[in-house]
């Protein structure tokens, strides 16, 4: 069954983000170094791959740029108030802590049902 074209997709390899975008590979891999926000993802064979989002942001970057004429750092401003990109609320060394401890206990458990003796951690 063919998957409808408007329909979103999960995964987008870095040839179809450009043929979308209408923009140059070397441009949109540009933007992923120049923008923390914007990240592909790699496959197993090295292939780049992007999300949803992740085309919906090279589709923004593309009209504040190009079509609106806003710097780079503009258009970074204006994609981080869109997509209310804030920095992550550090956490408390004690919060930490016992999470590191419960994923331990976790990996723990999981190793031993499979069969293997856990290492000292």
């Amino acid at each position: 069954m063919k998957r409808a074209k408007d329909e979103s997709k999960l995964f987008y390899r870095l040839d179809e983000v450009s043929r979308r975008a209408g923009l140059e590979p070397e441009v949109i891999e540009r933007w992923e170094r120049e923008f923390a926000f914007l990240h592909a993802g790699q496959t197993g064979s090295g292939q780049k791959i992007f999300r949803q989002r992740d085309l919906d942001i090279v589709l923004r970057l593309k009209q504040l740029v190009v079509e609106e004429g806003l710097t780079l750092a503009g258009a970074k401003r204006k994609i981080e108030a869109e997509y209310e990109r804030r920095p992550a609320e550090p956490l408390h060394p004690d919060r930490l802590k016992k999470t590191l401890v419960d994923l331990r206990a976790n990996l723990q458990d999981i190793a031993s049902l499979l069969g293997k003796k856990p290492r000292k951690l």
